[in-house]
């Protein structure tokens, strides 16, 4: 979506303080930790494609509740309608894929097909950075939010046409039930569950990462552009990710190319940056893979639903982290998720 791109200064602009920016993603992870496991197991008793359609439009919702109150309370109630929108999508899509690919005999596939979809979502951040440029430069952020919302309700029409195989529980199992075979299905697959919540939590650092480059002196209506290199990398690290296999050390090594990167502070780290950010990419897809791997239920976006809640918490220090440390901080908490997933 073109906003992505530029919210976090669109916030910045209208007024909002670094704390009260921390505060608002705190709001969102906050809705997410309230419903994300209960929307994963009503994706699993009802339908996960009727999920990511509806995601698609409280998405949108959102986005338009920006332009409508730019202000803190109209930004607080378009990341609780995006964060339900987001508890909606997150499980209900990997589960999706990866009962598809089961219902062939071919799960096996999972981890580069799942590579391939990042790779390509990275990428899609290139010419939508191109257009949130254009768009800002014609209308400001009014342009910029108004075609995000119709792209949300574009992404549901397209959700409408996803195949979803049958499963054998959801005929006859409530939605308790399903709820509780979720929550039980992740306890002996706990280190799963627990890599997945903290690596993926890390992705919250990339909502900063607008401000980051502003802060090294590049002017706002280059701010998508000078960026466009940052997805490209972690499409990359993405895509090698479903090839290559994993390595303990190169999250480690992310968090030190961001340490130096903020260290250094002038528009050529961005480069270090896009380093950082394909490197964690490369792990994060052998981490939600693994997971995927081991669930064995027919609660597998409730499972996968636990593991995003886990995230959501983790995330809290990173925004916490942010306004006490910028940065710095948050790579030296990169080193230490990076040391705990090395060693298990």
């Amino acid at each position: 979506m073109p906003i992505y791109a530029l919210y976090a200064l669109f916030f910045d602009e209208s007024g909002l303080s670094d704390a009260q920016i921390s505060v608002l993603l705190a709001i969102w992870s906050a809705t997410a930790v309230v419903f994300e496991v209960p929307s994963g197991a009503i994706a699993d008793r009802f339908s996960r494609r009727n999920s990511l359609v509806a995601a698609g439009v409280l998405q949108a919702l959102g986005h338009a509740a920006w332009v409508v109150f730019p202000s803190f309370w109209g930004f607080a109630a378009g990341f609780v309608l995006w964060g339900l929108g987001g508890t909606l999508t997150s499980g209900s899509f990997e589960a999706l894929l990866y009962d598809g690919l089961a219902a062939n005999g071919d799960e096996e596939q999972y981890g580069r097909l799942n590579a391939r979809i990042d790779t390509i979502e990275l990428i899609s951040q290139v010419p939508v950075a191109v257009l949130a440029t254009a768009l800002f430069s014609l209308g400001g952020y009014e342009w910029v939010g108004w075609v995000s919302v119709a792209m949300c309700l574009a992404s549901s029409v397209v959700a409408l046409r996803f195949p979803e195989p049958p499963r054998e529980s959801e005929d006859h199992e409530s939605y308790f039930a399903t709820l509780r075979a979720g929550l039980k299905e992740s306890v002996p697959i706990k280190r799963a569950v627990i890599a997945v919540a903290l690596v993926y939590a890390i992705d919250a650092f990339e909502e900063y990462f607008p401000l980051l480059v502003q802060d090294w002196h590049v002017p706002t209506v280059w701010v998508p552009l000078a960026t466009i290199g940052v997805p490209l990398l972690g499409a990359a690290g993405a895509s090698l990710g479903g090839r290559l296999p994993f390595r303990g050390w190169v999250l480690f090594a992310s968090g030190v190319l961001l340490i130096v990167a903020a260290a250094l502070a002038v528009p050529v780290a961005i480069v270090l940056l896009g380093l950082f950010y394909g490197l964690y990419r490369f792990v994060l897809v052998h981490v939600e893979t693994e997971l995927q791997h081991r669930i064995e239920s027919d609660a597998r976006a409730t499972v996968t639903s636990v593991a995003a809640i886990g995230s959501e918490f983790v995330a809290f220090a990173i925004y916490g982290l942010w306004v006490l440390g910028s940065a710095v901080a948050v790579g030296v908490l990169i080193l230490v998720v990076a040391l705990v997933i090395w060693r298990r």
